[in-house]
């Protein structure tokens, strides 16, 4: 089996020598998303709310590129640059999902690409 690059207009264009996700054995693995619009380029800073949409907006679309969905998620990994936020990012993060909820960690990191304050990656089945 040979692994395929996803790329989708719907999501940000990867900022380094990455894919936005590749596809093997009927799984996609999704490099992390950070709360950057499509459209614009621009990093979404209104709030821990809004760039936590923005992120499952951007992991949904790369996902359906994929040919898979939100539903097919089986592991993610948030990384928080204040895990004081992490009740917030929670509460939005689980609007998207349903259960059984994939499994999960959370970080707690230094610093975020373009000065992000989340990012979440995700492993998730093709359906």
């Amino acid at each position: 089996m040979q692994q395929h690059e996803i790329s989708t207009a719907l999501a940000p264009s990867a900022i380094g020598p990455y894919s936005q996700a590749i596809a093997h054995g009927g799984l996609v693995y999704c490099s992390g998303q950070i709360p950057l619009d499509p459209a614009t380029g621009n990093l979404v800073t209104e709030s821990i709310e809004a760039e936590t949409h923005q992120v499952m907006k951007n992991l949904k679309a790369v996902l359906q590129a994929a040919g898979s969905d939100l539903h097919g998620i089986l592991r993610t990994t948030i990384y928080l640059q204040n895990l004081e936020n992490f009740a917030k990012v929670n509460d939005v993060y689980a609007s998207y999902l349903s259960k059984p909820y994939p499994a999960r960690a959370t970080i707690q990191v230094a610093k975020l690409p373009r000065g992000a304050s989340v990012e979440i990656d995700a492993i998730a089945r093709q359906l």
